[in-house]
């Protein structure tokens, strides 16, 4: 395969995958705004957010006050971020193109016209149960995108491509919604194990679509230790750090057999499961969630460039 044709499989599964999750952490920071009693607490949740996702300075060197609707437009339409929903619907739309005969007729049509009514969306009508209406709505894309994927491509170097650039997304973003956790709560002790606490976890469970799976895992209470585990170490939750890792190792090495050979990007993502297999949740927290969280998100990124140099991404 051209090394053309696997970047933009790669990166259309990556943008499609993103979109999904700024949906997910613009629902975690509004969400968070919304249950806030602090002075200032409704503009701290949404930059915590936004500094999450790594567009905290871009936003600020806007000269925008960081309310609801200026974050929430900005984080959803603004096409100068490059990580707002339009513009990663638009990248997406656009990688896809580019490989029309690598991918299905179905793959397309779900795309394609999911950017054509989202493209038709007015923002200035998008406010608050509405933007929450929207957030479930760009969830359900991603989804329906998927599933055309899975239910159509053949099981190729095409496939694995487009599997690594999904799983390499999300690992990224499940650490960066633990990460909005760290940048809310954990600066302030004494908040820690309070019932806020617990309900802005609750919030983070839902954002990744964890709720109900982390009550049949646990049936007690919820508890920060055991959220984080099951974010994090549960290799039975198909958005954990632990099952991306995994995932990701197994599909760059279906890549080795089709080509018949290990290149760096195999050893990175070998590295990368050792990490989280090697630890536990005690160990983590001891040292720092926000850490190890950072050196995750660190070399989750260096799999993903290990990537590109091997098979000739340009």
């Amino acid at each position: 395969m051209l090394g053309r044709t696997a970047q933009n499989l790669f990166w259309l599964s990556r943008y499609v995958e993103r979109a999904e999750n700024m949906a997910r952490l613009l629902e975690v920071g509004y969400r968070m705004s919304l249950t806030s009693r602090r002075e200032g607490g409704a503009s701290e949740h949404l930059v915590s957010m936004m500094r999450a996702a790594e567009v905290d300075e871009a936003f600020e060197a806007t000269g925008r006050q960081a309310d609801l609707d200026t974050v929430a437009h900005y984080m959803m339409f603004d096409p100068e971020n490059p990580s707002s929903v339009y513009s990663c619907l638009l990248a997406a739309r656009t990688n896809a193109r580019s490989v029309r005969t690598a991918i299905t007729i179905d793959m397309w049509e779900s795309l394609n016209a999911g950017w054509l009514e989202f493209a038709q969306i007015k923002p200035r009508d998008v406010r608050g149960a509405k933007l929450l209406g929207l957030l479930s709505w760009v969830k359900q894309l991603s989804h329906e995108f998927r599933g055309a994927l899975l239910g159509t491509i053949l099981r190729d170097d095409g496939f694995a491509f487009s599997q690594a650039g999904n799983f390499v997304e999300r690992a990224d973003n499940t650490a960066r919604i633990l990460d909005v956790k760290y940048y809310v709560l954990l600066p302030r002790a004494k908040m820690v194990g309070g019932d806020l606490d617990i309900q802005q976890w609750t919030l983070i469970l839902r954002a990744a679509s964890a709720h109900r799976s982390y009550r049949h895992v646990y049936h007690d209470r919820y508890k920060a230790h055991n959220i984080a585990d099951f974010l994090m170490l549960r290799p039975e939750m198909p958005r954990s750090l632990i099952f991306c890792a995994r995932y990701i190792e197994e599909t760059l090495d279906s890549l080795a057999d089709i080509y018949g050979k290990r290149e760096g990007c195999q050893e990175a993502a070998a590295k990368l499961r050792a990490m989280v297999e090697g630890t536990n949740m005690e160990t983590i927290f001891a040292h720092g969630l926000h850490e190890f969280l950072t050196e995750f998100i660190a070399r989750n990124n260096a799999v993903s460039e290990s990537l590109s140099a091997s098979y000739n991404f340009y």
